[in-house]
């Protein structure tokens, strides 16, 4: 098969300066995919209250869910027969050739980059108001936050991996005491359906509650999906661990079925309990802190500042397991020649992708203090929680859509595949996938605060684009992602 690409002969030094180190297993897999989401159960979510009411956010979170269970089969699938650090990139690319497969890495990088970012800019909020300091030092805890958890990421990936457990199970055991402490006070009727429609359609709050399930009908549920999203971003993300996974094609799958069966329980405690206690659904869902408004329903506002910082705990695990998940995104890209080659160089002694872990946290950092530096400090944060967040969630829901197609092209081109693992729910499966995500992106351009997002995603693909056409296209490499693609296309 032909391709509009050319591979460059490179030193022989070239794949043992990109080295990586197998560690992970079944446990480290599960904390991964875990931690990478578990900040969305913290906040996010909630936004979605206002959007659809109670009724609408969870029917849309039962769309997303379906959604993500078809998705996470697939790549469960995928992952086990392609187990390469590519992750998405290198099923489209064993798929679709060079250009869907860049494509497609470029949908992840955008999300990876991004909602780093996005996480670090609540937990500095979290931090500034247990500190009682001014909004002036906001970047002061974005440059600290990068600099401790990039240093943890470089030192080494068993450092890594363990971090990643400790901090994902104190996360879900913070949000254990929360459920617990909710159930003897949760009053559903009163707090969780006290969202209304008024005259013009805009939400209103019923003060006795017990209003409608649906109070803005089925286009409520729609226009939730976007929130809802919150509730699983980022678990496809375990693929980019393949080459540092004992053994990929057993452990890939049961990890991350794992970890979604994990997040299914925990979304769906969430969504009942959080609006079901004060201040209720109308208040939390114009809460920068749901989690935290929780707390003071069932302890009291008394102990505030110490459940604020037990909140950062969430926001801490999802910040790291990104950024992991980023320099391997990058390292992948970068390997194949697709980006440009340093950024895949590894630390020669901890075997950990330190180049791209420093040049994506880099590009995130610069993008956040021009917002700031520009908006100003009473603007600047609104706009990085809100435009970077929705540009995470366009990238991302573009990504899955793209894999559920890999998966398909796949299945048809290439039955004779070997397949540790398959999906149960097969092509069917990626269909649903492909339709909720397309569903989801269209929602996010009819919200007018979505588009500045998605149009800002634009602006990056065009970049990107660009320099595959340009240059990255002529400089491949035939990295294991690459040599496994044209073999398939040569015996398929």
């Amino acid at each position: 098969m032909s391709t509009p690409s050319s591979y460059q002969p490179v030193s022989a030094d070239y794949f043992d300066r990109r080295g990586l180190r197998r560690y992970a297993g079944v446990a480290s897999l599960w904390a991964l995919g875990v931690g990478a989401v578990i900040s969305g159960h913290y906040s996010g979510w909630n936004l979605g209250l206002l959007a659809g009411g109670w009724g609408g956010l969870a029917l849309a979170a039962a769309l997303i869910a379906t959604m993500y269970l078809g998705l996470v089969f697939c790549i469960a699938e995928m992952g086990a027969a392609l187990p390469h650090t590519g992750g998405a990139y290198s099923f489209a690319r064993a798929s679709m050739g060079p250009w869907g497969g860049f494509v497609t890495g470029l949908c992840e990088n955008v999300e990876y980059v991004l909602t780093p970012a996005v996480v670090v800019s609540f937990l500095a909020t979290y931090l500034g108001a247990v500190f009682e300091t001014p909004p002036s030092w906001q970047p002061v805890y974005w440059i600290a936050g990068y600099a401790v958890f990039v240093a943890l990421n470089i030192y080494g990936v068993e450092l890594s991996f363990r971090v990643t457990v400790v901090v994902t199970l104190a996360a879900l055991a913070c949000l254990a005491v929360f459920w617990l402490s909710a159930l003897p006070v949760a009053d559903f009727g009163r707090h969780a359906l006290n969202i209304g429609a008024g005259p013009d359609g805009t939400p209103v709050e019923i003060p006795e509650g017990h209003g409608p399930l649906l109070p803005f009908g089925l286009h409520g549920v729609f226009a939730a999906m976007p929130f809802a999203v919150w509730l699983f971003l980022a678990i496809e993300q375990l693929p980019l661990a393949a080459e540092e996974a004992v053994d990929p094609r057993r452990d890939m799958p049961r990890g991350i079925i794992a970890g979604l069966l994990t997040l299914l329980v925990s979304a769906a405690l969430v969504l009942w309990l959080n609006p079901s206690v004060a201040p209720g659904a109308f208040a939390l869902g114009n809460s920068g802190e749901p989690l935290l408004d929780g707390f003071r329903a069932t302890f009291g506002g008394g102990l505030a500042k110490t459940l604020a910082l037990v909140a950062c705990i969430g926001l801490v695990a999802s910040f790291h397991t990104i950024l992991f998940a980023k320099g391997r995104q990058i390292y992948s890209l970068s390997r194949a020649g697709y980006f440009p080659r340093f950024l895949s160089i590894t630390h020669p002694r901890h075997k950990t992708p330190h180049v791209a872990l420093i040049a994506g946290s880099t590009v995130a950092l610069a993008l956040m203090l021009g917002l700031w530096f520009a908006m100003g400090a009473d603007r600047g944060g609104a706009v990085i929680q809100g435009m970077l967040l929705n540009m995470a969630v366009a990238g991302a829901m573009l990504s899955y859509f793209l894999q559920a197609v890999s998966f398909i092209v796949l299945r048809r081109r290439r039955p004779d595949l070997a397949r540790p693992y398959r999906s149960p729910f097969g092509i069917a499966g990626a269909v649903v996938t492909l339709v909720l995500a397309t569903v989801t992106l269209v929602f996010q351009l009819l919200d007018p605060v979505f588009v500045s997002g998605v149009l800002g995603v634009g602006a990056w693909f065009a970049a990107g684009i660009a320099w595959f056409a340009i240059a990255g296209r002529h400089r491949l490499v035939m990295a294991p992602e690459e040599a496994f693609a044209l073999g398939a296309s040569e015996t398929g």
